[in-house]
């Protein structure tokens, strides 16, 4: 499934809808202001919360935190070496590492498990100027979760950048 995200510079209160592929309204991206930390939560379309985003305040390197109510999903944070291209580590809360890399702020990365595509984001599939997407290639994979870690990696790198 493909979703289609209109390229925002991220900034806390920043409210952005996320279209799946036949342009209907699937997410809602909200970036609350006034907290303390970077949050975010993803939305459907009847205004719940499917996960939270929140930067992690007392972390050695930027560090983003996953949730789904109460419960921990993953952590999402750059990893050390990487030399030639942007290399990003999510630890799910069970112990899988996935692992996403790529050109971050061209929008044109993957996000992996143990070689395998999970998703694929892109600009190169749109006309649109200021949009990218994210195809999600595994049917198994939780689509929520794999645009959260979209959204987190983006804000990393343009926090470094």
């Amino acid at each position: 499934m493909k979703y289609l995200v209109r390229d925002r510079v991220f900034g806390i209160g920043d409210d952005y809808w996320i279209e799946d592929e036949h342009g209907r309204k699937a997410f809602l991206v909200d970036g609350k202001a006034m907290r303390l930390r970077e949050t975010f939560e993803l939305k459907d379309t009847q205004g719940n919360v499917l996960i939270d985003i929140r930067k992690k305040v007392l972390a050695l390197r930027d560090t983003m935190a996953i949730e789904r109510g109460d419960q921990a999903l993953a952590t999402v944070r750059r990893k050390r070496l990487s030399l030639l291209r942007n290399h990003y580590c999510v630890t799910l809360v069970e112990g899988t590492v996935l692992d996403v890399s790529g050109r971050i702020l061209d929008r044109e990365f993957a996000v992996e498990y143990d070689g395998e595509l999970l998703a694929e984001i892109s600009r190169r599939w749109l006309t649109f100027r200021d949009t990218y997407g994210v195809n999600v290639v595994r049917e198994d994979a939780d689509p929520a979760l794999l645009i959260a870690i979209t959204v987190c990696v983006i804000r990393l790198a343009e926090r470094e950048g």
